[in-house]
């Protein structure tokens, strides 16, 4: 497999773990003081955050594993489905604990879970049907990969105790460098991570800076007030550990934040805890103060930018189709607004206009610069949606001011978009050389059942004999194919694909939205049958 499609694969493993952070924030932030005030259920989901290496751990082995063995494990099933998961597992504690007895600094955070889940999976591809001699024939097949997967990560182990503390400064002054950079780390941040959506790999980018991106350590606080003297509701701030290991229990301490517009906070300080956050995402959640800064651009972006966008393309389009395109506009624009799953609506104008994905890029870049510029700092738990939106709002920093940004560039999108269009007479949906509409979330309108839908991808994708492996991220097939260059992009349309991404000869991606997984799995019942 070539380096791009490694990294896809990698890309769509990463997408099993994250997709558990949904509940994980819901459960925190629901949990809080501020909102519910139920301290076991914001402890269930910190717990999620707090063991999320190990997921990454799971989650990769399963996603790595030539048929996907461990996706029942995670669940609890019993059976050999859970070797791959179960080997993740074993692989995650045996690594990290190898590395942190030969150094005790050493934390490698999520990439401990992601080394553990990469040897997991090929170990379970190596040897799920290796047989062994009968005196250890128990030991075989998938019982046998959680045992070497153990191994190879006592080897792992070994060296990354002695050459992580190196990779360790190399990301952190890494991390340094992006942070001290100010606005051109967070334009060029929010480029990359819209231009490496058509391909797949903004997963892998969004996990540095999530999840491995500066760390704080958690203190539980009383008595807190910011700089103004305005009481706060704040119980535990999240703050650097060289600070952290300074203070002195009982005794009142002013807390600075890095980022400027954050005031200064005093409280007593009531315990200094074990717990690390990592991220921009778990310390944003974690309560450091400084965190979101990664994250906050996106919300006028998604929530603003996007349904203005949308809104152009259906005033450009022909007014005897705006009926056709009109439903199939809204409904991914909303799908945008409301949970921050954006692939559909962005996947209807990459690849008819190009040019148009390419202002979008460079406008998230903008987003991010402008929401830091303003001191406005925000998270969320899955995306960048109203629902993360609302759910956080008294966690963020400036969520009013982050609003009104979102309301300019929902006129920045509009004009830009339906200026470019008109001006250069761009394609974009109901614009097409030939069009084939009449979808609505990847499924095509009328009655078509979902078995009948996969049967008839499956068919145009070249049937059982030209599809290899089968696959779905959060809104698109990624397949496998003994020849992408015989399919033909055109019928996929037809039947409501809403783009079409072939990496090389073998590696293709449907985009179909979020109905994707539903298709997935009728299209893996119908291979079995």
């Amino acid at each position: 497999m070539n380096i791009l499609g490694y990294a896809q694969k990698l890309g769509r493993a990463l997408m099993l773990p994250i997709a558990t952070l949904p509940v994980a924030a819901l459960l925190l932030r629901l949990g809080q003081g501020d909102l519910l005030d139920i301290p076991f259920m914001a402890n269930a989901g910190g717990a999620i955050f707090d063991h999320l290496p190990l997921l990454f751990g799971l989650g990769i082995a399963v996603g790595l594993s030539i048929d996907g063995a461990g996706a029942a494990g995670i669940a609890g099933a019993a059976g050999i489905a859970g070797a791959a998961g179960i080997a993740g597992a074993v692989a995650y504690f045996v690594l990290t604990a190898t590395a942190k007895t030969i150094n005790a600094e050493n934390d490698m955070s999520f990439f401990g879970g992601i080394f553990a889940g990469i040897i997991a999976g090929h170990s379970y591809n190596a040897f799920y049907k290796t047989s062994l001699p009968q005196w250890l024939a128990f030991f075989s097949g998938r019982r046998l990969v959680p045992i070497m997967a153990g191994l190879f990560s006592l080897i792992a182990g070994g060296l990354l105790g002695f050459v992580w503390p190196y990779v360790q400064s190399a990301l952190d002054a890494l991390a340094h460098g992006i942070s001290s950079s100010g606005s051109l780390g967070e334009f060029v941040y929010g480029v990359l991570n819209r231009a490496l959506i058509p391909v797949g790999l903004h997963h892998v980018l969004n996990s540095y800076f999530w999840f491995g991106m500066g760390t704080c350590q958690e203190i539980i606080v009383s008595n807190a007030h910011a700089a103004a003297n305005a009481l706060t509701n704040i119980t535990k701030l999240c703050v650097a550990p060289d600070i952290a290991k300074s203070l002195v229990v009982g005794n009142e301490h002013t807390f600075h934040f890095v980022n400027s517009v954050t005031p200064d906070v005093t409280a007593v300080v009531n315990s200094v805890t074990d717990t690390i956050k990592t991220g921009d995402l778990n310390r944003f959640f974690g309560g450091d103060l400084s965190a979101g800064r990664f994250m906050n651009g996106f919300f006028p972006v998604m929530m603003f930018g996007l349904p203005g966008a949308a809104l152009a393309m259906y005033l450009c389009a022909p007014t005897e189709k705006r009926a056709q395109v009109g439903g199939m506009l809204f409904s991914v624009a909303f799908c945008a607004f409301l949970t921050g799953i954006t692939e559909p609506l962005e996947f209807l104008f990459v690849f008819l206009a190009p040019a148009l994905y390419a202002i979008h890029a460079v406008f998230t870049g903008l987003s991010m610069v402008i929401a830091n510029a303003f001191g406005t700092l925000d998270g969320f738990g899955f995306s960048a949606g109203l629902l993360d939106f609302v759910l956080n709002w008294g966690l963020a920093t400036k969520p009013l001011t982050l609003l009104f940004i979102g309301f300019g560039f929902f006129f920045l999108y509009f004009i830009t978009f339906y200026v470019a269009i008109r001006a250069f007479n761009l394609k974009s949906p109901g614009r097409e050389d030939d069009v084939a509409l009449g979808t609505q979330q990847g499924k095509p309108q009328g009655s078509t059942s979902n078995q009948e839908l996969a049967k008839q991808y499956l068919a145009v994708l070249g049937g059982h004999d030209n599809v290899d492996n089968i696959d779905a991220c959060i809104t698109r097939l990624r397949l496998t194919v003994k020849d992408s260059g015989s399919i033909d992009e055109s019928e996929l349309k037809a039947l409501g694909a809403m783009g079409v991404v072939k990496l090389n000869k073998t590696s293709i991606q449907v985009i179909l939205g979020p109905m994707v997984e539903i298709i997935a799995g009728e299209m893996k019942d119908i291979e079995q049958d």
